[in-house]
């Protein structure tokens, strides 16, 4: 591809990508193939010469899109949003075509201090006190897995990475069962082990670690000879939005000497709205935080952030400096790849910088504090529906239901044919959970281009065709 034919590409590309975007509200959400069905139109094998963009284009258009799940649709309500709003595609844009390896300093000094000053930016939008710096990594579960990593070193007097686990006292760490699946991933790869991860039950409206049978449980552990190293905390959990009392925790965390890492993946964004903060009241007291920008505040996947109290405690963990990655003579410089588990990083700063810039605080705050009265809207609407029951209440913009009409003997069949005949429709998108054991459908809001008419045909949707199954 020559320059003159990179422009014209890069150019259809961009109008292309407009057009998707205005022609998303005509589309169903969710891709509506069969297993298979996509790979079928794909050639078996490699081609041996070049083939025209013209018919690759094409085959994009015929052959890919109809697989493809619209995340950016206004009627997306399953999972948790992954938002990629216009002037962070336009930001991805310029990233993508400077293909910068931005892992150390010296490598794009822009890509470097733009991440310092995006990071206090957040810091400051947050309402977090000074003190607390981070870094973008790639999704939570980095984030996570890097948290789990110091909690362990730190609890070992860094002789992990040394010494390996073996012959090591058995570490446990300790989290709610409202934690999302990342934490077991982290648990694994740390070597941690999944035995050792001990799940305390959560309970009340926002499904809150029981914090007594935390304590118990760190003290029994002492007892046995486990070396207690860390608490993960839940704001905003997957499931139903389980979050706990920050404060309590951190005070059992300060009490036994543990690391403790708050999992705010999604709801954090919602901090910037000083209204919402109580929701992790004690932030202050947790040695680090994840929050993912590319849930709800709109930044375009990947961009997740990773405050920390103390970021000696993470490069000690994570740093490895061979020669060949050393920056002589400069002194005070920050290389982010001692910060995150990959060497390699992508220059994510510069979407977040467009994006706050675009928007301004006070523009996000409102599209979060409509997705939450959207939500609570819905919630009312439905639970006093005849037949509907509301399983979790809203936290922020989640809550689950149910349709459990009279007459019914397997509520769980039930909803999941609704569930699966409200997918199939195409309109809107939800996904299930269960409650207390029971299947429920979960509702968030929180596409970046939701309106409030978006939402309230989700109440006719889902009512719509719980009446036909009804029949």
């Amino acid at each position: 591809m020559n320059g003159e034919e990179f422009r014209h590409w890069s150019l259809k590309a961009a109008e292309w990508g407009a057009d998707y975007r205005e022609s998303l509200r005509e589309r169903p959400v969710r891709a509506q193939t069969q297993p298979g069905e996509i790979a079928a139109r794909i050639a078996a094998s490699p081609p041996e010469t070049a083939e025209p963009m013209e018919q690759i284009f094409a085959d994009f258009e015929e052959k890919i899109l109809p697989g493809m799940t619209h995340w950016q649709h206004p009627r997306f309500f399953a999972y948790f949003p992954a938002n990629a709003a216009p002037v962070s595609v336009v930001a991805e844009y310029l990233v993508t075509v400077m293909a910068a390896q931005c892992m150390l300093w010296q490598t794009s000094p822009a890509a470097t201090e733009l991440e310092t000053k995006v990071i206090d930016w957040l810091r400051q939008a947050l309402g977090l006190p000074e003190g607390f710096s981070g870094v973008i990594q790639d999704s939570a579960s980095s984030a996570t897995l890097a948290a789990v990593l110091c909690m362990r070193e730190r609890a070992l007097s860094w002789q992990g990475n040394k010494q390996g686990l073996s012959g090591q006292p058995r570490l446990r760490i300790y989290s709610s069962d409202q934690v999302h699946t990342s934490i077991d991933r982290a648990i694994w790869v740390s070597g941690v082990g999944e035995d050792n991860l001990v799940r305390i039950p959560a309970d009340g409206k926002f499904r809150a670690m029981d914090v007594a049978a935390l304590e118990a449980a760190i003290l029994a552990d002492k007892e046995s000879g486990f070396l207690p190293a860390g608490i993960i905390a839940c704001v905003g959990g997957t499931s139903v939005g389980g979050t706990d009392d920050v404060v309590a925790v951190a005070a059992i965390a300060q009490k036994y000497g543990l690391y403790l890492h708050v999992d705010a993946a999604w709801a954090g964004s919602a901090m910037i709205c000083p209204e919402f903060r109580h929701f992790w009241t004690g932030i202050e007291g947790v040695d680090s935080i994840v929050f993912n920008p590319h849930k709800w505040l709109g930044a375009q996947f990947d961009c997740s952030v990773q405050f920390v109290r103390d970021p000696d405690v993470l490069v000690r963990t994570l740093a490895i400096k061979p020669e060949y990655l050393k920056t002589h003579g400069k002194d005070g410089i920050i290389n982010y790849s001692e910060w995150s588990v990959p060497l390699g990083r992508r220059f994510r700063a510069l979407k977040l910088w467009f994006l706050l810039r675009a928007h301004g605080l006070e523009g996000l705050r409102q599209m979060i504090r409509n997705h939450v009265a959207w939500a609570e809207a819905l919630a009312a609407r439905l639970g006093e529906e005849p037949g509907f029951e509301i399983m979790t209440e809203p936290m922020l913009s989640l809550f689950s239901f149910r349709h459990a009409p009279t007459g019914v003997a397997d509520l769980d069949a039930h909803n999941q044919r609704l569930l699966n005949a409200i997918n199939d429709d195409g309109r809107i998108y939800l996904t299930q959970t269960r409650v207390d054991g029971r299947f429920a459908i979960r509702f968030q809001a929180g596409q970046f281009e939701a309106t409030e008419q978006d939402v309230r045909d989700a109440f006719a949707v889902i009512t719509e065709i719980a009446a036909l199954l009804s029949l």
